[in-house]
């Protein structure tokens, strides 16, 4: 039996939300997982503590958290990268991330070798 588009994607996002339990010490509220041709996408909201967005309200303190969260999520990218490769069979050729200080939203894309929505889903 073929595994759909969308367990896939559940499956990659169950994996990252417990990666951020098991590594960052609390998950994102809700995850949401797009495959989407050689690239998966994937939306973490609600990441920031009540104590971050205070931080957050001046610009030095953005920047801080800024780099502070990212500079976590990267020391664990060989995780990351890891769970692509468990869930998909496909490596990640690069690995990119931002978050929304004023949503409290994270983005993460990574981009593989292979055109993934096209080898599982056609």
């Amino acid at each position: 039996m073929k595994i759909s588009k969308g367990a896939y994607e559940s499956e990659i996002s169950k994996a990252i939300t417990q990666w951020e339990k098991d590594y960052l010490g609390r998950g994102s509220l809700t995850v949401k997982t797009d495959i989407l041709r050689d690239m998966i996408i994937v939306n973490l909201q609600g990441i920031l503590t009540q104590a971050e967005y205070a931080v957050c309200e001046t610009k030095e303190g953005l920047l801080t958290i800024k780099k502070t969260r990212s500079e976590l999520v990267e020391s664990g990218i060989e995780d990351l990268k890891k769970i692509i490769l468990t869930k998909t069979g496909e490596k990640v050729k690069s690995f990119h991330t931002d978050i929304s200080s004023r949503t409290g939203e994270r983005v993460m894309v990574f981009k593989l070798y292979n055109d993934l929505e096209k080898t599982l889903f056609t």
